[in-house]
């Protein structure tokens, strides 16, 4: 018996009876030879991790666009954050802590430069053909691997597609990523709305403190403690009726302090010119694209999705750049 199958024993044994086991995925769109070492779901972290896409995600914005200082989280830090939060909760409720890892860490592959208002952006000049958790998908299932993608199995693919609050995740696994992405972001948005004194500790209503504690790590440990007591040997992944309502008025509570309006969001009325002015330029010179988004083209895809794949793929300081080089005279280029 290899490491592998002594791990997947190890699932069959002591996951619980609901959670997603590496033998019975659903696999993968081309077969491969199993690993000797390393599960399914094991190898699907791996690949994810080191990607290119992956990689990117240091450069990308989270909420504060270009901030004056190094502890403002980006793209890259909520996704490890996501999967921390989703690992403790998985490992308490004895489901399978390594789906849930490679979910976590591919779900904003797909994200664009200078965060949602970057998405937003590219909606608005597609008709809403764009979507970060579509492009997620498509980053794995196309894009990376030179056109090939990871090929990773089917229930790390369902996870990254339905992540969002409207998303329907087939495995617990996937409902995991789903609520601890947005754990995740609202303590960490608000401490970093804290850091830029966007808010003051006297903004944050009380009323949600008392319910779900005073400090990031006491709200995370409330959140993550009362998901394992509500859910613990059912088939569900959820928080209890009190912790849910006080946690959804904070989510609301930020999209209007915070999301909105802030001075937080100063720079996106620039940040949207630089996405408009790209898409705009590389839709009516499809043939200024790097050669292998032209390869693209030449195999019959979507001038949109060509062009929304290079802008996606782009890190904020990549788009600075390309727009620099672009529409500045060299003389005054100096980025």
């Amino acid at each position: 018996m290899c490491q592998r199958q002594i791990q997947e024993q190890f699932e069959r044994e002591h996951l619980q009876a609901f959670s997603q086991k590496a033998a019975t995925s659903k696999g993968r769109v081309r077969r491969e030879e199993e690993c000797e070492v390393r599960t399914a779901f094991q190898r699907d972290r791996d690949r994810i991790l080191h990607s290119k896409a992956f990689r990117r995600l240091a450069h990308k914005t989270q909420v504060f666009i270009s901030p004056e200082g190094d502890h403002y989280r980006t793209r890259l830090t909520h996704t490890l954050e996501v999967a921390q939060i989703g690992r403790t909760i998985a490992r308490a409720l004895r489901l399978n802590e390594d789906l849930v890892e490679a979910i976590a860490l591919g779900h904003d592959l797909g994200h664009t430069p200078f965060g949602h208002i970057g998405e937003f952006m590219l909606q608005e000049l597609t008709s809403h053909q764009f979507h970060h958790n579509l492009q997620s998908l498509r980053v794995v299932e196309y894009i990376e691997n030179k056109g090939r993608g990871l090929n990773l199995t089917w229930e790390v693919r369902d996870g990254i597609l339905n992540h969002q609050t409207k998303g329907s995740p087939a495995t617990l696994e996937g409902k995991i990523v789903q609520i601890s992405d947005k754990i995740a972001y609202v303590n960490h948005d608000i401490d970093d709305a804290l850091r830029g004194k966007v808010l003051a500790v006297s903004d944050l209503p009380s009323n949600y403190l008392s319910i779900l504690g005073e400090t990031s790590s006491k709200r995370i440990n409330t959140l993550i403690t009362d998901i394992i007591e509500t859910s613990y040997g059912t088939p569900q992944v959820g928080m209890s009726e009190e912790v849910a309502s006080a946690f959804k008025a904070m989510r609301a509570f930020l999209f209007e302090k915070v999301y909105v309006g802030s001075i937080a969001k100063e720079q996106e009325e620039k940040a949207k010119h630089v996405v408009k002015q790209l898409y705009e330029y590389y839709m009516d010179k499809p043939d200024k694209l790097p050669q292998n988004y032209l390869r693209e083209l030449q195999e019959g895809e979507e001038k949109i999705k060509v062009v929304c794949d290079y802008i996606a793929g782009m890190t904020d300081r990549y788009a600075l750049h390309a727009y620099c080089e672009l529409f500045f005279p060299t003389s005054w280029n100096i980025y």
